[in-house]
């Protein structure tokens, strides 16, 4: 189980996965020999179900709205190439494996910070997803206000989230928190693949941000992109050795996009793909502002004892290309 927080509740990935070294963020992936292989679905369009059961405030015709629309928002993102197909409503559990892929609600008091849930059946040779089902808690008070509900959570933009893992993304760690009785609270974020929750009654997180946008064109490019966005590689490193899991974060200074990566191997190495051409500045951070394992896997020795760094000079990413042997060193706190 991968957990991921949020507020003081948490959205959860139920999967035990690996994070894949990635372009633009995380990306999921399982081992296949030496090899990490990115999850992704091989075939479109993705065809689901919707259970035909609501909650308190959400009848069924209600949620198929809402899920429509939230697949439809990662289907219009134009650098990628990604479709879904509603095949209609089942009486199938949405946690059930039964080789249907399946959206719905679920009764789960016993996970008391659970939202939503996203798990998956694949094919452990190639990576390919064969089916993944989402639930949402009933635990918990669901709205599909177009304003919003106090103190009820905004069913579109968890959706938003959990069908971003369904397609095979992972976290971003592009936002900002403070700590509050009982876990943390979002102050900003820039990526609905944030893993922490709005608070109950926003809408905030109904959009895709650049850091989403490029971590779905990653996985499902289409031909364009390939010739148009470039990326950014290099190091991290503390006084010559590389930082494992230090945060690194590309600022298109001419459009305001913030995309993020990861160092996800000992030498400190990281890619972040997916770019728009053009220059941008360059800062690394550690994965303090949230629980590391809402990132990466928890055996993984992150370091976070450095401090924030900013490289020294702007880098240009050219189309189609990539600007490699970046390093951006850093110092203990």
């Amino acid at each position: 189980m991968n957990p991921v927080k949020a507020g003081p509740l948490v959205l959860v990935l139920l999967l035990s996965v690996l994070v894949a070294p990635a372009y633009a963020y995380l990306k999921l992936g399982v081992r296949v020999g030496t090899r990490t292989v990115s999850l992704q679905w091989n075939a479109f369009p993705i065809r689901y179900f919707i259970t035909n059961r609501g909650a308190p405030g959400v009848d069924s015709a209600q949620f198929e709205s809402v899920i429509t629309r939230a697949f439809s928002t990662w289907n219009a993102v134009e650098t990628s190439e990604t479709s879904s197909q509603l095949v209609g409503f089942t009486a199938a559990s949405p946690t059930s494996g039964d080789g249907m892929s399946v959206l719905g609600f679920a009764s789960r008091p016993d996970l008391e910070r659970v939202l939503a849930a996203t798990n998956f059946i694949i094919d452990v040779t190639t990576g390919e997803i064969v089916e993944s089902d989402i639930f949402f808690n009933t635990a918990f008070s669901w709205s599909v206000s177009p304003a919003g509900e106090t103190g009820r959570h905004d069913l579109e933009s968890i959706a938003l989230h959990e069908i971003g893992h369904l397609l095979g993304l992972g976290h971003s760690a592009i936002g900002e928190t403070e700590v509050v009785p009982g876990g943390r609270r979002v102050l900003a974020a820039e990526a609905a693949m944030f893993p922490i929750a709005f608070s109950p009654g926003s809408i905030a997180d109904r959009t895709l941000k650049a850091d989403d946008i490029a971590g779905l064109t990653d996985i499902y490019p289409n031909p364009a992109t390939r010739r148009t966005r470039g990326s950014i590689s290099g190091r991290v490193t503390k006084n010559g050795a590389g930082v494992l899991g230090a945060h690194v974060v590309a600022f298109n200074t001419r459009t305001s996009a913030l995309v993020g990566g990861f160092t996800l191997s000992d030498d400190g190495s990281f890619t972040i793909a997916g770019l728009e051409a053009g220059p941008h500045v360059l800062r690394v951070e550690p994965l303090d502002d949230a629980e590391v394992d809402s990132f990466l896997d928890a055996s993984m020795n992150v370091d976070l004892n450095f401090r924030v760094r900013f490289h020294d000079r702007v880098v240009v990413v050219p189309q189609g290309g990539g600007t490699r042997g970046v390093e951006l060193r850093v110092v203990p706190k």
